[in-house]
């Protein structure tokens, strides 16, 4: 793992920027953190290298892809070994319908965030849970949704 330098305000204004306008060009962000774009540039690429900028995506409309069955499964499982963990763990992740899936403390073990079309896809996705030996299942549906953000506060302004 690198060592990061402490941001500086242009590289937090960078990250701000560029969480809300992944697709905006090196020219307009140069321009708005009063850089030369090829200064930007070399941030930005310091910043990725440092671990700052995990990755940068496109971010789909689940509804408008027919997804329209979003879910939170609580787990809770007897499994205590770290290599066999590490298996279920990797289950999840190969999982394409989890869209996250979080460790937690407290009476579950994971939480995971799940898409799918339909009650028969959702049944489909508990059958393939139960197939790898996990002691309890909680599935709450989301109804709707009142807030939806992947910007962490960068407290810039």
């Amino acid at each position: 793992m690198m060592i990061s330098k402490e941001l500086d305000e242009v590289d937090r204004k960078l990250l701000s920027t560029l969480q809300k306008h992944a697709q905006m060009s090196n020219a307009e962000l140069a321009r708005r953190v009063n850089l030369s774009p090829p200064a930007t540039h070399a941030r930005i690429k310091r910043l990725e290298k440092e671990g700052y900028i995990d990755r940068q995506v496109c971010i789909l409309n689940h509804e408008k892809l027919g997804f329209n069955l979003l879910c939170f499964v609580f787990i809770s499982t007897n499994i205590h070994q770290a290599d066999k963990l590490e298996v279920l763990e990797q289950a999840f992740a190969n999982m394409p319908e989890v869209l996250e899936c979080h460790c937690l403390t407290g009476e579950y073990d994971y939480l995971l965030k799940v898409a799918n079309k339909n009650r028969k896809d959702l049944e489909r996705f508990i059958r393939k849970l139960n197939s790898l030996g996990i002691s309890k299942i909680q599935t709450s549906l989301a109804l709707r949704e009142v807030k939806y953000s992947t910007e962490l506060p960068m407290d810039i302004e």
